[in-house]
C-alpha cells in the first residue's frame, strides 16, 4: 500500500488550499484525491462560463434535494463541483466573508479560536485585494480580488435602496457588511481565480504532491489502535488502497463528506445498521445541521438596454467570445456584481437579507441544460435571508458510494424562516415600487405577489424559490459530540487521525456566499495540521 503523510479527499475550494500549504515546505508527502475531472475546459476559466457549467455532467454532480413540503414538494436542484477546484470552479464568483456575528457565533458554540477576530488574519492571508494592506485586507494573498464597473441599469437599484433610506457600502468585506454596492469577485486578468488555479496549479510542480482525478473514495480505512490509516478508492475504475502516516483529511464538501463518513462506519448507528454498514463510531451528528440559503427570484422586463441586448444575437455572442479570447475583456469576463445586505426592519438594523441585482434576464430549462437568455431587455432581483434557522440533513441512501445521498435542507420548515422570507419579499416589493426602479421597468415577467399580505408573499416565495447553492454545516464543529461532529481543531470526535476541512464544518451558515469562508477554514486548518503532532 503506497503511503503518504497526508491524504486529502476532495480537491475543492478547501482541498486545493490544503494540498498547497501542506507541501510548500517540502517536508510532507501529500496525496490529493478528486472524484471529478481535471479543470481543462475554457468555461472553467471564463467568469460568465458558470452558466455553461450549471448542468454540465462532466463538471457537476447535479444533485437534487428530497421533496420539500414547504416548496410544493419541489425537488430542488443542487449543483456541486465535480472538478479540480470543486464548487469554487463553477460558482458565480461573488466573494463575501459574512458578518462579525456569524463567526462570533461559531466561537460561542464551543469553538474557541473561531471568532471573527480569530479568523480575520486567515481571511487576509488568502486574498490579494485591490485596497492593499489595511486593517481589513491584504494585498499579497493568492486569491486575486477585483471590483469592476457595473452595468448602468444597476444605478437604478442603488437609487431604489437609497430611496428606502439604506446606505451605500463601498466594501462588504470591510468594517461592516450592511448596505448596498458592488460585490468583490475573485478574478485575475479577466479569468476565474479559484483555489484550484491560485493554489493547486502552482503546487502541481512539486514532487511531494500527487494528484489523482476521477478517484472516487469508497471508504476511510481504520486501525483499532491508530484510528484512520488510509482510504480505499476507485481510480478510473480500478480499486486502490493508500496509507496515511499522519492524517486523513476529508474535504469533499457538505454532501460528500458526511456521505463518506457514514459509508466508513462513522455516523448514526441506526442509519448505518439499516444499510448493513459496520458501526465504527456512533456519531449521531454526522449529516445533521445541514443549512443553505433559500433564494427567491423576481424577473422583470426593462424599458431600456440591459446585458441581454449585448449578447442576444449570434453575431453579438461571437463578438463577445472574440473579445474575451483575445483581450480577456467584455461581457464574458463579468459576473453578478451589484447587490447588498439590508435590514428588513428598516435602515440602521442588522442586515438580515442578501440581495443580488443582475442586469440580465434568463430562464432555467425544466429539463436541464444551461440557462437561456430571454429575448428581451430584462433584469432580475434575488433575495436570500442571511441566517436561516432550519436544519436539514444528508443521509446515505444505500451502502453504494455511487448512489447519491438523501439531501434534505428542510427549507422554510420553521416559523422564523417563513417570516424572514415574507419580510424579504416585502422588501423587494418596496424596492420595485420606488420611482428609481419603476422608471426602468416595463413589466414583471412572472406572476408577482398577489398582495402585500403575509399569505400572498409566502405563496410567492414557495412558488419562486430554490437553492442559492450554499450548502454547509453537515459535519459541524462543537464541543458536544452528541450535537457536533468535530472539535475546534476540526478533528472527528471519538476518532483519531481524521479531520474534516470544508464547508460542512460550519456550526452556522454565514451571512452571504460561502466560498470565501470555506477557503478561510482551509488556510486555518493547514496551520492546525502542520502544528499537530499525533
Amino acid at each position: 500500500m503506497q503511503e503518504f503523510d497526508f491524504i486529502v479527499v476532495g480537491a475543492g475550494s478547501a482541498g486545493c488550499i490544503l494540498a498547497d500549504r501542506l507541501t510548500e515546505d517540502g517536508r510532507h508527502r501529500v496525496l490529493l484525491l478528486e472524484a471529478g475531472a481535471a479543470d481543462r475546459s475554457m468555461w472553467l476559466r471564463m467568469p460568465l462560463g458558470f452558466a455553461k457549467l450549471y448542468q454540465h455532467p462532466r463538471y457537476n454532480w447535479r444533485y437534487h434535494t428530497t421533496a420539500q413540503p414547504e416548496l410544493a414538494d419541489q425537488r430542488v436542484y443542487t449543483p456541486r463541483g465535480k472538478v479540480l477546484g470543486g464548487s469554487g470552479a463553477i460558482n458565480a464568483l461573488v466573494y463575501v466573508r459574512g458578518q462579525r456575528a456569524d463567526f462570533d457565533d461559531w466561537a460561542a458554540q464551543g469553538n474557541p479560536g473561531w471568532s471573527y477576530d480569530d479568523v480575520l488574519p486567515w481571511f487576509k492571508r488568502l486574498e490579494s485585494h485591490p485596497l492593499g494592506d489595511t486593517d481589513w485586507h491584504s494585498g499579497s494573498g493568492k486569491i486575486c480580488i477585483t471590483r469592476d464597473a457595473v452595468h448602468p441599469i444597476c444605478d437604478a437599484f442603488f437609487a431604489a435602496c437609497a430611496a428606502l433610506g439604506h446606505c451605500a457600502n463601498a466594501d462588504f468585506n470591510g468594517a461592516q457588511l450592511g448596505g448596498y454596492g458592488v460585490y468583490d469577485v475573485n478574478t485575475r486578468n479577466g479569468r476565474r481565480d479559484s483555489s484550484g488555479t491560485a493554489y493547486l496549479r502552482p503546487a502541481l510542480r512539486r514532487a511531494n504532491l500527487v494528484v489523482h482525478t476521477q478517484a472516487l473514495v469508497e471508504r476511510v480505512l481504520f486501525d483499532a489502535q491508530r484510528g484512520a490509516v488510509g482510504v480505499e478508492v476507485l481510480v478510473r475504475g480500478q480499486r486502490h488502497r493508500f496509507g496515511a502516516r499522519r492524517e486523513v483529511v476529508l474535504s469533499a464538501g457538505a454532501v460528500a463528506t458526511p456521505q463518506l463518513l457514514q459509508l466508513s462506519g462513522v455516523g448514526d448507528a441506526a442509519l448505518l445498521q439499516r444499510h448493513q454498514i459496520p458501526v465504527l463510531q456512533h456519531a449521531p451528528a454526522v449529516g445533521r445541521n445541514l443549512q443553505d440559503h433559500l433564494c427567491t427570484s423576481f424577473f422583470l422586463r426593462a424599458n431600456r438596454s440591459t446585458m441581454n441586448d449585448q449578447i442576444r444575437h449570434p453575431w453579438q455572442q461571437a463578438r463577445a467570445l472574440l473579445a474575451y479570447w483575445f483581450r480577456r475583456r467584455g461581457l464574458l469576463a463579468t459576473t453578478v456584481k451589484a447587490g447588498g445586505f439590508l435590514s428588513t426592519a428598516g435602515p440602521g438594523g442588522l442586515p438580515d437579507v442578501q440581495l443580488y441585482f443582475n442586469p440580465l434576464s434568463y430562464q432555467l430549462p425544466d429539463n436541464g441544460g444551461a440557462p437561456r437568455l430571454t429575448p428581451y431587455s430584462g433584469y432580475t432581483i434575488f433575495f436570500s435571508p442571511c441566517r436561516p434557522s432550519n436544519r436539514g440533513s444528508v443521509q446515505i441512501s444505500s451502502a453504494n458510494v455511487h448512489e447519491a445521498p438523501r439531501i434534505d435542507p428542510a427549507y422554510l420548515s420553521t416559523g422564523q424562516d417563513r417570516q424572514a422570507a415574507i419580510a424579504g419579499a416585502r422588501l423587494v416589493r418596496s424596492l420595485l415600487a420606488t420611482r428609481a426602479l419603476a422608471q426602468v421597468t416595463a413589466a414583471a415577467m412572472q406572476p408577482v405577489p398577489a398582495g402585500d399580505d403575509d399569505a400572498s408573499l409566502l405563496q410567492f416565495v414557495r412558488a419562486h424559490s430554490g437553492s442559492v447553492y450554499h450548502l454547509c454545516g453537515s459535519c459541524a464543529m462543537g464541543s458536544d459530540a452528541r450535537l457536533a461532529v468535530l472539535n475546534n481543531q476540526l478533528q472527528v470526535h471519538g476518532v483519531s487521525r481524521l479531520r474534516v476541512v470544508d464547508a460542512s464544518v460550519f456550526p452556522n451558515i454565514t451571512s452571504g456566499n460561502i466560498n470565501a469562508p470555506t477557503m478561510m477554514v482551509a488556510e486555518k486548518a493547514a496551520a492546525l495540521l502542520l502544528l499537530h503532532r499525533p
